[in-house]
């Protein structure tokens, strides 16, 4: 009877990543499990925790992923301690990522708010910017701004890379396309790259 107590106490136990502390986790680690575009490490991590939450044991969890089980353990036990920051590499002799996720998603919510120079209705009814100098569209110049005032240090090409993962798609802005103004007359077609010229 001692002998078969001692042998259950040398089995591993059943490892499980912790439950999520909020929804905003839960719904970050299930997103970069589904995702196409993150770094692949990131979704194969974010894969392992995901599935260890909807009830898959390590070894189902490696077969999967066709892992070694104890890379499955490691991570789970990554994510335990660290949260969705042990889903990533450990800094090593390499440059350290100047970007949280945090970071990150701070630009992405950037685009969603209105660009300084953009003209607001105010409660009087007129109209008035913010930034009377700033743009009126979200620029990859104007996002950087913003971001450095937000403390974020990044460059233009960071953010191109960021928008592209996130799945948004970035055009040259042609403020003049379209307007509210009664009085306004659009730009006609361009002009054929091709023009005859007289003999």
């Amino acid at each position: 009877m001692t002998n078969s107590y001692s042998l259950l106490e040398d089995m591993p136990k059943l490892l499980q990543a912790r439950a999520p502390r909020d929804d905003a986790e839960e719904r970050l680690v299930r997103k970069l499990a589904a995702s196409r575009h993150a770094p692949g490490d990131w979704i194969t991590r974010a894969k392992m925790i995901a599935w260890s939450w909807d009830g898959w044991r390590t070894t189902a969890i490696a077969a999967e992923l066709h892992c070694h089980p104890q890379t499955v353990r490691e991570r789970i036990v990554r994510f335990n301690t660290e949260g969705v920051d042990g889903l990533g590499n450990r800094g090593g002799a390499g440059r350290k990522p100047r970007l949280t996720q945090t970071d990150t998603s701070r630009i992405v919510a950037l685009v969603a708010t209105p660009p300084p120079g953009r003209l607001q209705r105010r409660p009087d009814g007129s109209l008035e910017a913010e930034d009377a100098d700033g743009g009126a569209h979200w620029t990859l110049d104007a996002l950087v701004e913003a971001a450095h005032a937000l403390g974020i240090q990044v460059q233009r090409s960071q953010i191109r890379r960021i928008l592209r993962a996130e799945g948004m798609r970035w055009r040259t802005t042609r403020s003049w396309a379209k307007s509210t103004d009664p009085d306004f007359v659009p730009k006609g077609h361009r002009s054929s790259r091709f023009i005859r010229t007289r003999p």
